[in-house]
């Protein structure tokens, strides 16, 4: 693991979200982006190296939603970046962690990701990412 890469944050509302944390972090939202494979919209924020990252559902039964009504809106999980995502990936199955996906699936500011099940990390969701070199 090189760094915390982001933490990702689950709010109801980007109306409402979004200007709260550029008051906040006194920094513009940098990025927008909806990715489909997960079923959110994302807003990104950055000051110095830290980025934040805003999650919100596009679909009422969809994680975030279901993330939301069982524990409110906050910290939705916190991502490391990787350098080789595939060999940390089996690093960490190795050692007994378990994987969501088995695979590495494209997610959002042009990263590949993998999530590790909560149950394995203390009740946190740790996000594995590294940046694409395909697009």
């Amino acid at each position: 693991m090189l760094r915390v890469e982001h933490i990702g944050i689950a709010v109801k509302d980007f109306q409402q979200a979004v200007p709260l944390y550029e008051k906040l972090l006194n920094t513009p939202c940098y990025q927008v982006e909806t990715v489909e494979t997960e079923q959110v919209n994302t807003a990104f924020f950055r000051q110095g190296e830290t980025k934040i990252e805003l999650l919100q559902s596009l679909d009422p039964d969809g994680v975030i939603a279901r993330f939301i009504e069982k524990k409110g809106e906050g910290i939705h999980h916190i991502a490391f970046e990787v350098s080789d995502i595939r060999a940390e990936m089996a690093r960490l199955q190795a050692a007994g962690f378990k994987l969501l996906h088995p695979d590495p699936k494209p997610g959002a500011d042009n990263k590949w990701v993998c999530f590790l099940h909560p149950k394995d990390a203390n009740g946190v969701l740790v996000e594995l990412c590294q940046e694409r070199k395909d697009l």
